[in-house]
């Protein structure tokens, strides 16, 4: 009786992973039809040879760099929350992050920099750069990119404060526009006793800002 319910659990999970890999088939498909019409209407001819699998390259190339919104918060830190003893701020600085933003679908990068005052339990630290990966694999702005990444450990470890900045370089001001090389876009969002103790705001920043 237990292994012929096992089977039919079994079974019903790779009907499951066959209809999610058919969804994940007929998308790409579709963002490259989308591609092949843009390298059209640029005067180019899809066909010709350097041209033929561009738009199902693009096509895989912009599910990565969105691959963000296949992920949830519970995902990531499943398993991933200790139990310690601790109070003392955590700081996790230089996390790369590559993300698209929403306005120009041009991308921005730079660094994440963390930190959180533990409130008796504490988050495996690879799980941090993990949850800025996947809100920056999304189409964003850079000041909501920082909201949300603040916003989602406090959600999950219920700290006495979270502190988060990020450092970019946005390609729709250095590639169009003002066309202005060497710009960087600084943001930041503080929560809980960052916000309101001026001294432990003021240690985070310097670790921040210490070279």
């Amino acid at each position: 009786m237990i292994g012929s319910l096992a089977k039919v659990s079994d079974d019903h999970q790779a009907r499951l992973n066959g209809d999610r890999l058919e969804e994940s088939e007929s998308k790409l498909q579709r963002i490259a039809d989308a591609y092949r019409v843009l390298i059209e209407c640029l005067g180019e001819d899809p066909n010709r040879h350097g041209l033929l699998k561009t738009p199902i390259r693009a096509a895989k190339a912009l599910a990565h760099f969105t691959s963000g919104y296949e992920i949830s918060l519970e995902d990531i830190v499943s398993g991933a929350i200790f139990s310690e003893n601790v109070d003392e701020l955590v700081v996790v600085k230089d996390i790369t992050i590559n993300s698209l933003c929403e306005h120009h679908l041009v991308p921005f990068v730079g660094k994440v920099h963390i930190g959180y005052i533990p409130r008796g339990r504490v988050l495996g630290l690879s799980k941090l750069a993990r949850i800025a990966d996947m809100f920056s694999r999304r189409l964003q702005v850079q000041e909501r990119l920082t909201k949300q990444i603040a916003g989602a450990i406090q959600e999950v470890l219920d700290p006495k404060g979270v502190a988060v900045v990020i450092e970019a370089t946005h390609l729709c001001m250095t590639m169009r526009g003002v066309e202005k090389s060497g710009c960087t876009t600084t943001t930041s969002s503080v929560l809980g006793l960052f916000r309101s103790d001026p001294r432990t705001r003021a240690e985070f920043f310097s670790h921040v800002n210490r070279g």
